[in-house]
């Protein structure tokens, strides 16, 4: 059993930054693939970005692609998403989450295993 709790959600102006963390306990980190996904008022909870087990792969949706980056630090048991030039459009709950499996489709929320309980982050305009 893995326990996912995310912190680092505020409100912030659009063009600020704002890194969000993602600790787990239960098991270690090392042997799961992470992933962020947000959901905003009204919407499907939407794949943001994941990260292999080693690091050396990365995905992110293009709506953050070169705004974002998801990083880990197997050592801590954490994860993070570092988010820069944020806009009003990722005004969302945001989601970590943990699979154990490889997986083509890591945009699925159906393919991870275990889910945090969200952080919130407004951005005005």
């Amino acid at each position: 059993q893995v326990q996912l709790v995310e912190s680092g959600g505020g409100l912030v102006q659009a063009g600020d930054s704002l890194r969000l963390s993602c600790a787990a306990s239960g098991r270690t980190l090392s042997s799961y693939a992470m992933g962020w996904f947000r959901q905003a008022p009204g919407n499907e909870r939407e794949f943001v970005a994941d990260i292999n087990w080693s690091t050396s792969s990365a995905h992110y949706a293009d709506s953050v692609k070169g705004r974002f980056t998801i990083s880990r630090d197997n050592a801590k048991n954490t994860v993070y998403l570092q988010m820069n030039s944020l806009k009003p459009e990722d005004t969302a709950v945001y989601y970590c989450a943990a699979r154990r499996f490889y997986s083509d489709s890591y945009t699925s929320k159906g393919v991870y295993d275990y889910w945090g309980q969200g952080t919130q982050v407004t951005v005005s305009s």
